[in-house]
């Protein structure tokens, strides 16, 4: 477990050109040392904001995108063609532009694919796709993630895991299906904080003052069960890339004056 780190940008499209230049930074360092990477998406406004700014960035041309795994923390079980999906969204922000190896991206299953409307025959199709994905060196049934992006919801969510519900409660299972999630759809596909634990590191996006109540409870040492955000942090790193009012709710000294 890592401690947090905390980044406050002083907006949203400060904070997202920001993630955007660091996630290509670690990108390239871990291509550069392992010949590959691999990383989370997460959808949400804050993860759409972070793609559209890197497709806008000059320097996302220094990645080898043919040597990236792309992988999603969550997805809404709806149709393949629904623009509400975040691989729809994804897509249409960045991955549609750039010179991807198809094989090397891997969305999660929609209502109408192969598994048809059973979502946790589909969890489960994915959790061995990423068990398939791992080396030796993984240690685990879950590639060890270079970076793995979540946004942080108004309610403490990560990924789809909501407050309280069995998701949230999984210590075995690396995806499950979400029934009853309290924000639509209800049905939803969702990595369990034992695979999210798993990266290496784990960035946690919050811009707008309706963040604030929740980026203070997760950092203020509540537990996972009532507040995810608490339970999700990286092996070697923890970063929360944070805005002005997201971050209204916490102490100042809990992160460095210098934060733009």
């Amino acid at each position: 477990m890592s401690a947090p780190q905390i980044v406050v940008h002083r907006d949203k499209e400060l904070m997202a050109g920001a993630a955007a230049a660091r996630l290509i930074t670690k990108i390239v360092d871990a291509q550069s040392a392992r010949g590959s990477a691999s990383v989370v998406l997460t959808g949400g406004r804050n993860g759409n904001g972070l793609l559209a700014a890197l497709a806008g960035s000059p320097a996302r041309d220094a990645v080898d995108w043919s040597r990236i795994d792309l992988w999603w923390g969550d997805e809404r079980f709806l149709p393949a063609n629904d623009p509400e999906r975040n691989e729809a969204q994804a897509r249409q922000a960045l991955l549609d532009a750039l010179p991807l190896d198809p094989a090397r991206v891997h969305p999660m299953a929609a209502s109408d694919g192969p598994h048809g409307a059973d979502v946790d025959d589909a969890a489960a199709a994915y959790a061995a796709e990423l068990d398939r994905a791992t080396t030796p060196e993984d240690h685990g049934p879950v590639p060890a993630f270079d970076v793995l992006m979540l946004g942080v919801g108004p309610d403490t969510h990560v990924a789809s895991l909501f407050p309280e519900l069995s998701a949230v409660r999984e210590t075995e299972r690396t995806v499950v299906g979400v029934h009853g999630a309290p924000k639509p759809p209800p049905t939803r596909i969702s990595l369990t904080l034992p695979a999210i634990r798993a990266a290496r590191e784990v960035w946690l996006l919050a811009a707008g003052e309706d963040k604030a109540r929740a980026v203070a409870l997760a950092l203020s040492g509540a537990g996972e069960i009532q507040v995810p955000a608490a339970g999700a942090y990286g092996t070697r790193r923890t970063l929360w890339l944070l805005d002005r009012a997201a971050a209204a709710g916490l102490p100042r000294e809990m992160y460095p004056p210098a934060s733009p």
